[in-house]
């Protein structure tokens, strides 16, 4: 594969913590252009908060086309949830705006979750990217405006403690692997892996793992759920684990991407751009379809189900994404590779 094809496609970034989504394609773009590859188009399917890390899809020329069904995908979370303190971002981050001596049992955080999985409505953050009247809430929230929020439909496709494993719950590998803690001038005054409690003890902080749809906030759900069991909380971790079709087993660190600047291969780097269509079926194409397709021009007479696929010509090279109709094949995005 040529180097043109290659740049048509995805770097995974494991983010880290601290850095910014803006600030990630900014490291990709100077790292194209350490290694030679010129001015190379690069966007994002996801923003990640800075206090937040984890599956980053980042796309590159091409795939830059796919950055919109990136952001519609489902996305699965880890985080951990901190009773007791309501801070003003919901986060590790910001003054506390709210005390509370009560301390759930395990028990009876479980026994709320059903509350919040399924379609659910939700109060976005304050501290959110959402404009309002043309200006983002957390520019209005920093300036100590008044930000009142409106409720949005979510869906929450399961959210569940996650699980146990040796007695040390899942999400408190991060811990060991250096994601935790925040810079000093965020950093709870305690930190508690989650436990399982004994019956009828409260807890500190749970971890949990929720898989939702687009446009869900988890600093929200953390909250709202704290409200549910009597008290307040607020986000003290949160790693994305799965983005659309992409998940932490392809992703890279930091250091990794930086190597690549440094003459590291492009192979252990990029993954080509139809990595980010596992989701739907490919549909071959013939050489006189695959032209006409390339053209933007309807194609008749295909024997296939209606619904949308991607087309590729007989060198397995996507040419578009395709909606199928009654035997008609339209284009709704081409790939200029």
């Amino acid at each position: 594969m040529g180097e043109r094809a290659r740049l048509n496609g995805w770097i995974i970034l494991d983010k880290p913590l601290g850095l910014g989504s803006t600030q990630a394609v900014g490291a990709v773009k100077r790292v194209c252009r350490e290694a030679g590859l010129g001015k190379v188009k690069v966007g994002h399917g996801g923003t990640l908060d800075p206090l937040a890390t984890g599956v980053l899809p980042i796309a590159l020329g091409e795939a830059t086309k796919l950055c919109g069904r990136m952001l519609d995908a489902s996305k699965i979370y880890e985080f951990a949830v901190r009773f007791g303190t309501e801070t003003a971002g919901l986060d590790a981050e910001g003054e506390v705006v709210a005390v509370s001596d009560v301390r759930p049992t395990l028990a009876e955080v479980e026994a709320v979750l059903p509350r919040f999985t399924g379609p659910i409505e939700q109060v976005p953050p304050a501290y959110s990217a959402i404009k309002i009247d043309g200006e983002r809430a957390y520019d209005r929230a920093r300036k100590g405006e008044e930000v009142e929020m409106k409720a949005r439909g979510v869906t929450v496709h399961s959210l569940e403690p996650l699980p146990f494993r040796g007695g040390v719950g899942v999400g408190a590998i991060g811990l060991a692997q250096g994601r935790w803690p925040p810079p000093a001038a965020t950093k709870p005054a305690s930190r508690q892996v989650s436990l399982p409690s004994p019956e009828g003890e409260g807890v500190e902080e749970i971890t949990l793992i929720a898989h939702v749809s687009k446009g869900t906030y988890i600093r929200s759900l953390a909250r709202d759920i704290a409200y549910a069991v009597g008290t307040v909380g607020h986000v003290t971790m949160l790693r994305r684990t799965k983005a659309g079709p992409f998940d932490l087993s392809q992703a890279i660190s930091l250091d990794k991407l930086n190597a690549f600047g440094q003459g590291a291969a492009q192979s252990e780097i990029f993954l080509p751009l139809e990595a980010g269509l596992v989701d739907i079926p490919a549909l071959n194409l013939s050489p006189e379809a695959a032209g006409a397709i390339r053209r933007g021009r309807v194609w008749t007479g295909v024997a296939t189900d209606d619904g949308l696929y991607w087309g590729r010509d007989d060198q397995d090279r996507p040419i578009a994404l395709i909606e199928a109709l009654a035997g008609t094949l339209k284009v709704v995005r081409g790939f200029n590779l």
